[in-house]
Protein backbone atom coordinates (compact mmCIF):
# COMPACT_ATOMS: atom_id res chain seq x y z
CA UNK A 1 0.00 0.00 0.00
CA UNK A 2 1.79 3.11 -1.01
CA UNK A 3 0.61 6.62 -0.76
CA UNK A 4 4.16 7.21 0.40
CA UNK A 5 6.56 4.30 -0.10
CA UNK A 6 7.72 2.39 2.96
CA UNK A 7 9.61 -0.79 3.61
CA UNK A 8 7.67 -4.00 4.31
CA UNK A 9 7.09 -4.01 8.07
CA UNK A 10 4.66 -5.14 10.74
CA UNK A 11 1.01 -4.12 10.43
CA UNK A 12 1.04 -2.54 13.89
CA UNK A 13 3.87 -0.24 12.85
CA UNK A 14 2.04 0.63 9.65
CA UNK A 15 -1.00 1.69 11.68
CA UNK A 16 1.07 3.75 14.09
CA UNK A 17 2.82 5.55 11.23
CA UNK A 18 -0.50 6.06 9.39
CA UNK A 19 0.92 4.78 6.10
CA UNK A 20 -0.75 2.60 3.53
CA UNK A 21 0.61 0.62 0.61
CA UNK A 22 -1.92 1.35 -2.15
CA UNK A 23 -0.58 3.64 -4.86
CA UNK A 24 -3.02 6.54 -5.22
CA UNK A 25 -0.59 8.81 -7.08
CA UNK A 26 -2.31 8.40 -10.49
CA UNK A 27 -5.10 10.55 -9.04
CA UNK A 28 -2.64 13.37 -8.36
CA UNK A 29 -1.59 13.41 -12.01
CA UNK A 30 -5.26 13.33 -13.02
CA UNK A 31 -6.06 16.38 -10.86
CA UNK A 32 -3.33 18.38 -12.60
CA UNK A 33 -4.32 17.16 -16.06
CA UNK A 34 -7.93 18.24 -15.45
CA UNK A 35 -6.59 21.80 -15.13
CA UNK A 36 -8.89 23.01 -12.35
CA UNK A 37 -7.47 25.22 -9.61
CA UNK A 38 -9.86 24.55 -6.72
CA UNK A 39 -10.90 21.02 -5.72
CA UNK A 40 -13.08 19.65 -2.95
CA UNK A 41 -13.39 16.03 -1.75
CA UNK A 42 -15.91 14.72 0.77
CA UNK A 43 -15.34 11.36 2.45
CA UNK A 44 -16.23 9.89 5.87
CA UNK A 45 -13.74 10.17 8.72
CA UNK A 46 -10.69 7.90 8.74
CA UNK A 47 -11.02 7.19 5.04
CA UNK A 48 -7.54 8.32 3.98
CA UNK A 49 -8.25 11.98 3.24
CA UNK A 50 -5.39 13.25 5.42
CA UNK A 51 -2.98 10.76 3.93
CA UNK A 52 -3.88 11.91 0.44
CA UNK A 53 -3.28 15.51 1.55
CA UNK A 54 0.16 14.43 2.82
CA UNK A 55 0.90 12.84 -0.53
CA UNK A 56 -0.13 15.98 -2.42
CA UNK A 57 2.11 18.02 -0.13
CA UNK A 58 5.12 15.80 -0.82
CA UNK A 59 4.54 15.85 -4.59
CA UNK A 60 4.20 19.64 -4.90
CA UNK A 61 7.17 20.15 -2.56
CA UNK A 62 9.24 18.08 -4.98
CA UNK A 63 10.16 15.25 -2.62
CA UNK A 64 10.86 12.80 -5.44
CA UNK A 65 12.71 10.33 -3.23
CA UNK A 66 9.46 9.44 -1.46
CA UNK A 67 7.82 8.23 -4.66
CA UNK A 68 10.28 5.63 -5.87
CA UNK A 69 8.46 2.89 -7.75
CA UNK A 70 5.13 4.73 -7.78
CA UNK A 71 3.22 5.90 -10.83
CA UNK A 72 3.95 9.56 -10.28
CA UNK A 73 7.74 9.07 -10.14
CA UNK A 74 7.91 9.14 -13.94
CA UNK A 75 4.80 11.25 -14.54
CA UNK A 76 5.58 14.48 -12.67
CA UNK A 77 7.73 17.55 -13.28
CA UNK A 78 10.22 17.29 -10.41
CA UNK A 79 12.20 20.31 -11.58
CA UNK A 80 9.58 22.65 -10.06
CA UNK A 81 8.99 22.95 -6.32
CA UNK A 82 6.01 24.88 -4.99
CA UNK A 83 5.60 26.52 -1.56
CA UNK A 84 2.84 24.69 0.30
CA UNK A 85 0.45 25.87 3.03
CA UNK A 86 -1.10 22.89 4.79
CA UNK A 87 -3.93 23.56 7.25
CA UNK A 88 -5.63 20.81 9.21
CA UNK A 89 -8.64 21.11 11.49
CA UNK A 90 -8.62 17.38 12.23
CA UNK A 91 -6.80 17.47 15.56
CA UNK A 92 -8.62 18.47 18.71
CA UNK A 93 -11.86 20.38 19.11
CA UNK A 94 -12.41 24.14 18.93
CA UNK A 95 -15.19 25.32 21.25
CA UNK A 96 -15.65 28.91 20.10
CA UNK A 97 -14.49 31.46 17.48
CA UNK A 98 -11.58 32.56 19.67
CA UNK A 99 -10.13 29.06 19.84
CA UNK A 100 -10.69 28.67 16.09
CA UNK A 101 -8.70 31.80 15.31
CA UNK A 102 -5.95 30.78 17.72
CA UNK A 103 -5.66 27.44 15.96
CA UNK A 104 -5.46 29.04 12.52
CA UNK A 105 -3.02 31.66 13.77
CA UNK A 106 -0.68 28.96 15.10
CA UNK A 107 -0.66 27.16 11.72
CA UNK A 108 -0.02 30.36 9.77
CA UNK A 109 2.82 31.44 12.07
CA UNK A 110 4.36 27.95 12.04
CA UNK A 111 4.26 27.86 8.22
CA UNK A 112 5.75 31.35 7.98
CA UNK A 113 8.57 30.38 10.33
CA UNK A 114 9.26 27.23 8.33
CA UNK A 115 9.69 29.33 5.18
CA UNK A 116 11.57 32.10 7.08
CA UNK A 117 8.85 34.70 6.49
CA UNK A 118 7.72 37.40 8.93
CA UNK A 119 4.00 38.19 9.19
CA UNK A 120 2.73 41.53 10.44
CA UNK A 121 -1.04 41.45 9.79
CA UNK A 122 -3.22 40.84 12.89
CA UNK A 123 -6.59 40.04 11.30
CA UNK A 124 -6.56 36.32 10.55
CA UNK A 125 -7.88 36.42 6.95
CA UNK A 126 -5.45 39.24 6.10
CA UNK A 127 -2.59 37.29 7.68
CA UNK A 128 -3.53 34.27 5.54
CA UNK A 129 -3.48 36.45 2.43
CA UNK A 130 -0.18 38.01 3.51
CA UNK A 131 1.41 34.56 3.86
CA UNK A 132 0.24 33.55 0.38
CA UNK A 133 1.58 36.72 -1.24
CA UNK A 134 4.95 36.62 0.55
CA UNK A 135 5.47 32.93 -0.29
CA UNK A 136 4.78 33.70 -3.93
CA UNK A 137 7.21 36.63 -3.92
CA UNK A 138 9.98 34.74 -2.13
CA UNK A 139 9.87 31.55 -4.23
CA UNK A 140 8.69 33.06 -7.51
CA UNK A 141 6.17 30.25 -7.73
CA UNK A 142 2.46 30.20 -7.14
CA UNK A 143 1.34 28.71 -3.83
CA UNK A 144 -0.32 25.33 -3.18
CA UNK A 145 -2.92 25.34 -0.39
CA UNK A 146 -4.13 22.11 1.22
CA UNK A 147 -6.93 22.27 3.80
CA UNK A 148 -7.88 19.07 5.60
CA UNK A 149 -11.19 18.57 7.47
CA UNK A 150 -12.34 22.08 6.56
CA UNK A 151 -15.72 21.53 8.24
CA UNK A 152 -14.71 19.98 11.57
CA UNK A 153 -15.01 23.21 13.61
CA UNK A 154 -18.64 23.43 12.48
CA UNK A 155 -19.47 19.75 12.96
CA UNK A 156 -17.99 19.84 16.47
CA UNK A 157 -20.43 22.62 17.39
CA UNK A 158 -23.42 21.82 15.23
CA UNK A 159 -25.86 21.62 18.14
CA UNK A 160 -24.47 24.73 19.82
CA UNK A 161 -25.72 28.32 19.43
CA UNK A 162 -22.23 29.55 18.60
CA UNK A 163 -22.07 27.45 15.41
CA UNK A 164 -23.22 30.43 13.31
CA UNK A 165 -20.36 32.56 14.67
CA UNK A 166 -17.87 29.81 13.80
CA UNK A 167 -19.37 29.50 10.31
CA UNK A 168 -18.91 33.23 9.73
CA UNK A 169 -15.28 33.10 10.85
CA UNK A 170 -14.56 30.21 8.51
CA UNK A 171 -16.39 31.86 5.60
CA UNK A 172 -14.26 34.97 6.07
CA UNK A 173 -11.09 32.87 6.22
CA UNK A 174 -11.92 30.80 3.13
CA UNK A 175 -12.82 33.93 1.15
CA UNK A 176 -9.07 34.61 0.91
CA UNK A 177 -8.79 31.67 -1.51
CA UNK A 178 -10.69 33.74 -4.07
CA UNK A 179 -9.21 37.12 -3.16
CA UNK A 180 -5.64 35.82 -3.55
CA UNK A 181 -6.37 33.73 -6.63
CA UNK A 182 -3.60 35.20 -8.82
CA UNK A 183 -0.98 33.99 -6.35
CA UNK A 184 -2.36 30.45 -6.08
CA UNK A 185 -1.41 27.38 -8.13
CA UNK A 186 -3.66 24.71 -6.63
CA UNK A 187 -6.16 24.30 -3.77
CA UNK A 188 -7.44 21.02 -2.37
CA UNK A 189 -9.96 20.88 0.48
CA UNK A 190 -11.30 17.79 2.23
CA UNK A 191 -14.12 17.32 4.68
CA UNK A 192 -16.91 15.04 5.79
CA UNK A 193 -19.84 17.30 4.95
CA UNK A 194 -20.63 19.45 1.97
CA UNK A 195 -22.16 22.62 3.30
CA UNK A 196 -23.91 24.77 0.73
CA UNK A 197 -21.48 27.01 -1.10
CA UNK A 198 -23.45 30.12 -0.18
CA UNK A 199 -23.02 29.16 3.46
CA UNK A 200 -19.28 28.54 3.61
CA UNK A 201 -17.69 29.34 0.27
CA UNK A 202 -19.65 32.49 -0.52
CA UNK A 203 -16.94 33.80 -2.84
CA UNK A 204 -15.40 30.55 -4.05
CA UNK A 205 -17.98 29.75 -6.71
CA UNK A 206 -15.61 27.93 -9.06
CA UNK A 207 -14.64 25.04 -6.80
CA UNK A 208 -14.67 21.60 -8.47
CA UNK A 209 -16.36 19.01 -6.28
CA UNK A 210 -14.98 15.54 -7.09
CA UNK A 211 -16.81 13.74 -4.25
CA UNK A 212 -19.22 11.92 -6.58
CA UNK A 213 -17.11 12.00 -9.73
CA UNK A 214 -16.77 8.52 -11.27
CA UNK A 215 -13.24 9.48 -12.30
CA UNK A 216 -12.23 9.98 -8.66
CA UNK A 217 -14.55 7.46 -7.00
CA UNK A 218 -11.69 5.30 -5.70
CA UNK A 219 -9.37 8.13 -4.66
CA UNK A 220 -9.72 6.89 -1.06
CA UNK A 221 -10.34 3.38 0.23
CA UNK A 222 -9.13 -0.12 -0.69
CA UNK A 223 -10.75 -2.28 -3.37
CA UNK A 224 -11.17 -6.04 -3.08
CA UNK A 225 -8.25 -6.43 -5.48
CA UNK A 226 -6.08 -4.22 -3.27
CA UNK A 227 -6.91 -6.38 -0.27
CA UNK A 228 -6.24 -9.71 -1.98
CA UNK A 229 -3.04 -8.73 -3.76
CA UNK A 230 -1.15 -6.13 -1.74
CA UNK A 231 -2.15 -7.62 1.62
CA UNK A 232 -1.80 -11.22 0.44
CA UNK A 233 0.91 -12.11 2.98
CA UNK A 234 -1.37 -11.10 5.87
CA UNK A 235 -4.42 -13.09 4.76
CA UNK A 236 -3.45 -16.63 5.78
CA UNK A 237 -6.42 -18.36 7.44
CA UNK A 238 -8.63 -15.29 6.86
CA UNK A 239 -12.22 -15.77 5.68
CA UNK A 240 -12.37 -13.20 2.85
CA UNK A 241 -16.15 -13.44 2.57
CA UNK A 242 -16.53 -12.58 6.23
CA UNK A 243 -14.04 -9.69 5.98
CA UNK A 244 -16.02 -8.33 3.03
CA UNK A 245 -19.32 -8.67 4.90
CA UNK A 246 -17.91 -6.77 7.88
CA UNK A 247 -15.87 -3.99 6.28
CA UNK A 248 -16.48 -3.61 2.52
CA UNK A 249 -19.49 -1.98 0.89
CA UNK A 250 -18.67 1.74 0.62
CA UNK A 251 -19.34 3.11 -2.84
CA UNK A 252 -18.86 6.57 -4.33
CA UNK A 253 -19.92 5.70 -7.91
CA UNK A 254 -16.94 3.44 -8.52
CA UNK A 255 -15.72 0.17 -7.05
CA UNK A 256 -16.97 -1.12 -3.75
CA UNK A 257 -14.24 -0.23 -1.23
CA UNK A 258 -13.06 -0.86 2.30
CA UNK A 259 -12.37 1.79 4.90
CA UNK A 260 -8.52 1.66 5.17
CA UNK A 261 -8.60 2.00 8.96
CA UNK A 262 -10.78 -1.11 9.28
CA UNK A 263 -8.47 -3.16 7.07
CA UNK A 264 -5.33 -2.20 8.96
CA UNK A 265 -6.87 -2.78 12.38
CA UNK A 266 -8.31 -6.15 11.34
CA UNK A 267 -5.02 -7.33 9.87
CA UNK A 268 -3.30 -6.33 13.07
CA UNK A 269 -5.49 -8.19 15.56
CA UNK A 270 -7.56 -10.51 13.26
CA UNK A 271 -10.69 -9.73 15.30
CA UNK A 272 -14.05 -8.82 13.79
CA UNK A 273 -14.89 -5.68 15.70
CA UNK A 274 -16.40 -2.27 14.84
CA UNK A 275 -12.94 -0.68 14.58
CA UNK A 276 -14.01 2.41 12.60
CA UNK A 277 -17.26 2.90 14.46
CA UNK A 278 -15.50 2.92 17.82
CA UNK A 279 -13.32 5.87 16.79
CA UNK A 280 -16.22 8.22 17.51
CA UNK A 281 -19.83 8.66 16.43
CA UNK A 282 -20.91 12.32 16.14
CA UNK A 283 -23.26 13.21 18.99
CA UNK A 284 -25.15 15.67 16.80
CA UNK A 285 -26.03 12.86 14.39
CA UNK A 286 -27.66 10.77 17.10
CA UNK A 287 -29.49 13.80 18.44
CA UNK A 288 -30.90 14.49 14.98
CA UNK A 289 -32.06 10.87 14.63
CA UNK A 290 -33.92 11.19 17.92
CA UNK A 291 -35.26 14.67 17.24
CA UNK A 292 -36.58 13.82 13.77
CA UNK A 293 -38.27 10.60 15.03
CA UNK A 294 -36.32 8.81 12.31
CA UNK A 295 -37.86 5.45 11.39
CA UNK A 296 -34.73 3.30 11.61
CA UNK A 297 -35.95 0.36 9.47
CA UNK A 298 -36.42 2.79 6.57
CA UNK A 299 -32.67 3.44 6.60
CA UNK A 300 -32.36 0.47 4.23
CA UNK A 301 -34.73 1.95 1.64
CA UNK A 302 -33.67 5.57 1.23
CA UNK A 303 -33.78 7.31 -2.12
CA UNK A 304 -32.48 10.83 -2.52
CA UNK A 305 -31.81 13.28 -5.34
CA UNK A 306 -28.33 14.39 -6.27
CA UNK A 307 -29.10 17.92 -5.07
CA UNK A 308 -30.16 16.64 -1.65
CA UNK A 309 -27.18 14.31 -1.41
CA UNK A 310 -24.68 16.89 -2.53
CA UNK A 311 -24.85 19.43 0.27
CA UNK A 312 -26.72 20.75 3.26
CA UNK A 313 -27.13 23.99 5.16
CA UNK A 314 -26.44 24.19 8.89
CA UNK A 315 -29.92 25.68 9.38
CA UNK A 316 -31.71 23.00 7.35
CA UNK A 317 -29.85 19.70 7.58
CA UNK A 318 -31.04 16.77 5.47
CA UNK A 319 -30.58 13.78 7.77
CA UNK A 320 -30.33 11.32 4.87
CA UNK A 321 -27.52 13.37 3.31
CA UNK A 322 -25.74 13.66 6.64
CA UNK A 323 -25.92 9.87 7.17
CA UNK A 324 -24.32 9.41 3.76
CA UNK A 325 -21.61 12.01 4.20
CA UNK A 326 -20.61 10.69 7.62
CA UNK A 327 -20.33 7.11 6.34
CA UNK A 328 -23.40 5.46 7.87
CA UNK A 329 -25.01 5.14 4.46
CA UNK A 330 -23.44 4.65 1.05
CA UNK A 331 -24.55 4.44 -2.59
CA UNK A 332 -26.33 1.24 -3.58
CA UNK A 333 -27.35 2.21 -7.10
CA UNK A 334 -27.95 5.27 -9.26
CA UNK A 335 -30.89 5.72 -11.61
CA UNK A 336 -31.75 8.55 -13.95
CA UNK A 337 -35.23 10.02 -14.30
CA UNK A 338 -35.19 12.64 -17.04
CA UNK A 339 -32.31 14.94 -16.22
CA UNK A 340 -32.30 13.99 -12.54
CA UNK A 341 -30.15 11.38 -10.80
CA UNK A 342 -31.75 9.39 -8.01
CA UNK A 343 -29.45 7.69 -5.48
CA UNK A 344 -30.57 4.59 -3.61
CA UNK A 345 -28.65 4.37 -0.34
CA UNK A 346 -27.82 1.47 1.95
CA UNK A 347 -25.88 0.67 5.11
CA UNK A 348 -22.42 -0.24 3.80
CA UNK A 349 -21.60 -3.27 5.93
CA UNK A 350 -22.15 -5.30 9.08
CA UNK A 351 -19.80 -3.15 11.17
CA UNK A 352 -21.85 -0.01 10.60
CA UNK A 353 -25.20 -1.76 11.00
CA UNK A 354 -24.23 -3.38 14.31
CA UNK A 355 -22.35 -0.35 15.63
CA UNK A 356 -25.09 2.17 14.88
CA UNK A 357 -27.81 -0.09 16.29
CA UNK A 358 -25.90 -0.81 19.49
CA UNK A 359 -25.17 2.89 20.03
CA UNK A 360 -28.81 3.84 19.56
CA UNK A 361 -29.96 1.10 21.91
CA UNK A 362 -27.72 2.47 24.64
CA UNK A 363 -29.14 5.91 23.97
CA UNK A 364 -32.71 4.63 24.48
CA UNK A 365 -31.75 2.72 27.61
CA UNK A 366 -30.22 5.75 29.27
CA UNK A 367 -28.45 5.25 32.58
CA UNK A 368 -31.21 3.23 34.20
CA UNK A 369 -30.12 -0.29 33.16
CA UNK A 370 -26.86 -1.86 34.27
CA UNK A 371 -24.69 -3.79 31.85
CA UNK A 372 -25.52 -7.17 33.40
CA UNK A 373 -29.28 -6.69 32.91
CA UNK A 374 -28.73 -5.50 29.36
CA UNK A 375 -26.50 -8.45 28.49
CA UNK A 376 -29.00 -10.87 29.98
CA UNK A 377 -31.79 -9.37 27.88
CA UNK A 378 -29.66 -9.55 24.72
CA UNK A 379 -29.04 -13.26 25.35
CA UNK A 380 -32.76 -13.95 25.88
CA UNK A 381 -33.73 -12.26 22.64
CA UNK A 382 -31.01 -13.96 20.62
CA UNK A 383 -31.69 -17.47 21.91
CA UNK A 384 -35.46 -17.11 21.58
CA UNK A 385 -34.85 -16.80 17.83
CA UNK A 386 -31.98 -19.28 17.65
CA UNK A 387 -33.94 -21.96 19.55
CA UNK A 388 -37.19 -21.24 17.66
CA UNK A 389 -39.04 -20.14 20.79
CA UNK A 390 -40.73 -16.89 19.70
CA UNK A 391 -43.05 -16.97 22.72
CA UNK A 392 -40.05 -15.85 24.80
CA UNK A 393 -39.67 -12.72 22.66
CA UNK A 394 -42.80 -11.13 24.10
CA UNK A 395 -41.54 -11.07 27.69
CA UNK A 396 -38.03 -10.03 26.63
CA UNK A 397 -39.22 -7.02 24.63
CA UNK A 398 -41.86 -6.15 27.22
CA UNK A 399 -38.99 -5.93 29.71
CA UNK A 400 -36.96 -3.85 27.27
CA UNK A 401 -39.69 -1.24 26.70
CA UNK A 402 -40.43 -1.03 30.41
CA UNK A 403 -36.77 -0.16 31.05
CA UNK A 404 -36.75 2.89 28.78
CA UNK A 405 -36.80 5.88 31.18
CA UNK A 406 -40.09 7.80 31.30
CA UNK A 407 -38.17 11.07 30.88
CA UNK A 408 -37.22 9.94 27.40
CA UNK A 409 -40.87 10.29 26.28
CA UNK A 410 -41.60 13.49 28.20
CA UNK A 411 -40.62 16.03 25.55
CA UNK A 412 -41.91 14.15 22.51
CA UNK A 413 -44.90 12.16 21.36
CA UNK A 414 -42.89 9.34 19.81
CA UNK A 415 -44.78 6.66 21.77
CA UNK A 416 -47.80 7.30 19.54
CA UNK A 417 -46.02 6.03 16.46
CA UNK A 418 -45.68 2.45 15.25
CA UNK A 419 -42.36 3.46 13.70
CA UNK A 420 -40.80 3.95 17.14
CA UNK A 421 -41.56 0.41 18.27
CA UNK A 422 -40.62 -1.23 14.99
CA UNK A 423 -37.38 0.77 15.11
CA UNK A 424 -36.60 -0.77 18.49
CA UNK A 425 -37.09 -4.31 17.19
CA UNK A 426 -34.99 -3.54 14.13
CA UNK A 427 -32.25 -1.92 16.20
CA UNK A 428 -32.08 -4.78 18.67
CA UNK A 429 -31.88 -7.45 15.98
CA UNK A 430 -29.26 -5.62 13.91
CA UNK A 431 -27.14 -4.91 16.99
CA UNK A 432 -26.87 -8.69 17.33
CA UNK A 433 -25.54 -9.01 13.79
CA UNK A 434 -28.60 -10.94 12.59
CA UNK A 435 -29.71 -11.15 8.96
CA UNK A 436 -32.46 -8.52 9.07
CA UNK A 437 -34.47 -7.07 6.19
CA UNK A 438 -36.60 -4.02 6.90
CA UNK A 439 -39.60 -3.14 4.74
CA UNK A 440 -39.08 -6.45 2.94
CA UNK A 441 -40.69 -6.27 -0.52
CA UNK A 442 -43.08 -8.97 -1.74
CA UNK A 443 -45.56 -9.08 -4.63
CA UNK A 444 -48.36 -8.39 -2.12
CA UNK A 445 -46.79 -5.53 -0.18
CA UNK A 446 -43.98 -4.88 2.29
CA UNK A 447 -43.17 -6.98 5.32
CA UNK A 448 -42.31 -4.72 8.26
CA UNK A 449 -39.39 -6.88 9.32
CA UNK A 450 -37.88 -10.23 8.31
CA UNK A 451 -35.24 -12.03 10.36
CA UNK A 452 -33.49 -15.03 8.82
CA UNK A 453 -31.86 -17.55 11.14
CA UNK A 454 -30.17 -20.86 10.42
CA UNK A 455 -33.19 -22.91 11.45
CA UNK A 456 -36.12 -20.56 10.79
CA UNK A 457 -37.42 -17.35 9.25
CA UNK A 458 -39.40 -14.80 11.29
CA UNK A 459 -41.88 -12.43 9.66
CA UNK A 460 -42.98 -9.44 11.79
CA UNK A 461 -45.87 -7.02 11.37
CA UNK A 462 -46.32 -4.10 13.81
CA UNK A 463 -49.50 -2.15 14.60
CA UNK A 464 -50.71 0.35 17.16
CA UNK A 465 -53.57 -0.75 19.41
CA UNK A 466 -55.74 2.01 17.96
CA UNK A 467 -55.54 0.55 14.44
CA UNK A 468 -58.45 -1.64 13.35
CA UNK A 469 -56.49 -4.20 11.33
CA UNK A 470 -54.95 -7.13 13.21
CA UNK A 471 -51.18 -7.42 12.66
CA UNK A 472 -51.00 -11.22 12.40
CA UNK A 473 -54.05 -11.35 10.15
CA UNK A 474 -52.42 -8.90 7.74
CA UNK A 475 -49.42 -11.22 7.33
CA UNK A 476 -51.76 -14.12 6.56
CA UNK A 477 -54.07 -12.14 4.26
CA UNK A 478 -51.17 -10.85 2.17
CA UNK A 479 -49.41 -14.24 2.21
CA UNK A 480 -46.07 -12.66 3.00
CA UNK A 481 -44.65 -16.08 3.85
CA UNK A 482 -44.84 -17.25 0.22
CA UNK A 483 -41.65 -15.34 -0.56
CA UNK A 484 -39.67 -17.71 1.66
CA UNK A 485 -41.38 -21.07 1.06
CA UNK A 486 -38.54 -22.24 -1.22
CA UNK A 487 -35.98 -21.95 1.60
CA UNK A 488 -37.33 -25.09 3.28
CA UNK A 489 -37.23 -23.63 6.78
CA UNK A 490 -39.87 -23.23 9.45
CA UNK A 491 -41.55 -19.84 9.11
CA UNK A 492 -42.96 -17.95 12.08
CA UNK A 493 -45.60 -15.27 11.49
CA UNK A 494 -45.52 -12.75 14.35
CA UNK A 495 -48.03 -9.94 14.82
CA UNK A 496 -47.35 -7.35 17.50
CA UNK A 497 -49.54 -4.47 18.71
CA UNK A 498 -48.47 -1.58 20.94
CA UNK A 499 -50.33 0.57 23.48
CA UNK A 500 -49.33 4.24 23.33
CA UNK A 501 -50.58 4.87 26.86
CA UNK A 502 -48.61 2.03 28.44
CA UNK A 503 -45.76 2.55 25.99
CA UNK A 504 -45.38 -1.18 25.62
CA UNK A 505 -46.63 -4.33 23.90
CA UNK A 506 -50.39 -4.88 24.21
CA UNK A 507 -50.73 -7.99 22.02
CA UNK A 508 -48.24 -10.61 20.80
CA UNK A 509 -49.49 -13.38 18.49
CA UNK A 510 -47.64 -15.90 16.34
CA UNK A 511 -48.21 -18.92 14.14
CA UNK A 512 -45.73 -21.48 12.88
CA UNK A 513 -45.69 -22.70 9.29
CA UNK A 514 -43.73 -25.93 9.09
CA UNK A 515 -41.27 -26.46 6.24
Amino acid sequence: MKHLPIAQTEIKQIIEENFCYVDKTPFIKQLIDDKHKYYFLSRPRRFGKSLFIDTLHAAFAGEKELFKGLYIEKNWDWTVKYPVIRISFGGGTVKNPTELNQSIDFTLRYTAKDYNIKLIEEFIPKRFEELIIKLNEKHQQKVVILIDEYDKPILDNLTEKKVEEIRKELASFYSVLKDASKYIKFVFLTGVSKFSKTSIFSKLNNITDISLSKKYADICGYTQTDLETIFHDYLHDVDLKKVKLWYNGYNFRGNSVYNPYDVLMFLWNKEYKPHWFKTGTPTFLLELIKKRKFHLPSIENIKITETQLDEFDINNIELDALLFQTGYLTIDKVSQIGANYIYSLKIPNLEVKMGLSDYLLRMFYGAGVNSYERTELVEKIYFSLFDCEPEKLEQAFYTFFSQIPHDWYRKNDIAKFEGFYSSMFYTFFTSLGLDVTAEDTTNKGRIDLTVKMEKAIYIFEFKMKTEKQNALQQIKDKKYHEKYMSEKKDIYLIGIEFDEEKKNISMFEFEKLSK
